[in-house]
């Protein structure tokens, strides 16, 4: 018997432990300028049984692995050997087996449903989902999902509760701003105050919350109302987890077209940086864990638990902004060559100023040179 599942394109960093489970296809929304993932694909909800049905396969091969794994000679471990075991006879293609190997690995405690909004799935259907998975892996300790605020916000409370009570433990909204100008220029298709509701009703039902903010987004004209706007409306919901998304236009989007026509001015990783001290500043009476965990952003050592660490993540701001500015651009091209990780990792690296003569006989500025590496990382 076959085992396939199927499977989505993305996940939050923060779930790469997590077996992924589809319920939709794609984004019903699609029409972020500044995204390209779901670009061209039509969006789709998942009949519930083909997800029952998936949930019912992860959890055959997960007893196929773990009957080899206890097999004579296999001591009770996960490996190649006890995977390829496992996969005998079994016409089901080998990744599968070893997505759900390397969870079991992790201790199958986390599973991440796909795509962009699972939550608009009926209450019912995602309530049947939740619970044949934790019926399937009783170990299971968080689920979590993405979501649009716009959804979340039209959810009734009892909704919301239901679905916590039902097992959902964590959900990413992606905030990105929260400006109502930034909003309509990036098509998000939300307001500031749905963002505010939508967050508020997911807190009160008991939920974990990721709000994402996007240092960048409204370019360079509109960075300080970037800032202490999205501060306004994080200080309104204090979700669990804010996480900073930097900005950056990607060819094949409308924010690239918009940069392209001259009508939306990037902003410098200096400028980003500027934009996400004045955020961090203008947080007030919130307990949010702040988690700088992309790849995307230039300072992955600004993090911190609000508002204990504020002083300190804004004193790792300031030392970045106090550099010289040689040494700031050195920085920043050893960072997006993975050099650095953080300033305090920060030391004149020999093969970084060369790479740096080199970029600066090769480009008008730094800044466009850092623009094209930051196009390859997604």
């Amino acid at each position: 018997m076959n085992h396939e599942f199927e499977l989505g394109p993305i996940r939050p960093p923060s779930e790469a432990q997590s077996i992924l489970l589809r319920v939709t296809r794609n984004c019903p929304w699609n029409q972020c300028t500044f995204c390209h993932t779901y670009r061209d694909e039509r969006f789709s909800r998942r009949a519930l049984d083909e997800v029952l049905r998936d949930i019912d396969s992860i959890h055959a091969i997960a007893q196929r692995i773990r009957e080899a794994a206890a097999a004579p000679g296999a001591n009770g471990r996960i490996t190649e050997a006890v995977v390829a075991t496992a996969m005998a006879s079994d016409p089901t293609p080998a990744h599968y087996y070893r997505q759900v190997a390397f969870w079991m690995l992790q201790g199958m405690k986390s599973l991440f449903l796909q795509d962009a909004n699972s939550l608009i799935l009926a209450t019912g259907d995602l309530v049947a989902i939740l619970a044949r998975a934790n019926e399937r892996f009783p170990g299971l300790e968080r689920i979590t999902t993405y979501a649009r605020a716009k959804t979340v916000a039209k959810k009734s409370l009892a909704e919301m509760k239901e679905l916590r009570a039902a097992g959902l433990s964590r959900i990413h909204i992606g905030m990105e701003s929260g400006s109502d100008r930034i909003l309509e220029l990036i098509k998000k298709g939300v307001t500031a105050h749905e963002q505010i509701v939508a967050g508020r009703n997911a807190i009160e039902a008991g939920f974990d919350l990721s709000e994402y903010y996007m240092p960048g987004v409204g370019g360079r004209d509109l960075m300080e109302e970037n800032a202490i706007e999205s501060a306004r409306v994080v200080n309104a919901i204090n979700p669990t987890f804010v996480r900073i998304r930097s900005t950056v236009p990607i060819p094949g989007t409308g924010l690239y077209d918009c940069m392209s026509e001259g009508a939306w001015r990037v902003t410098t990783e200096v400028e980003r940086v500027r934009e996400l001290r004045l955020f961090i500043e203008r947080l007030e009476g919130v307990t949010s864990r702040l988690l700088s965990d992309h790849i995307m952003n230039l300072l992955e050592d600004v993090e911190g638990a609000l508002p204990d660490d504020k002083d300190a993540m804004l004193a790792t701001i300031d030392s970045f902004l106090g550099m010289a500015d040689d040494d700031r651009e050195s920085f920043i091209i050893g960072r997006r060559l993975g050099r650095y990780r953080g300033v305090k990792d920060f030391y004149r690296d020999p093969e970084i100023e060369s790479v740096k003569r080199e970029i600066k006989s090769r480009y008008a500025s730094v800044d466009e040179a850092i623009l094209e590496i930051l196009k390859n990382y997604i």
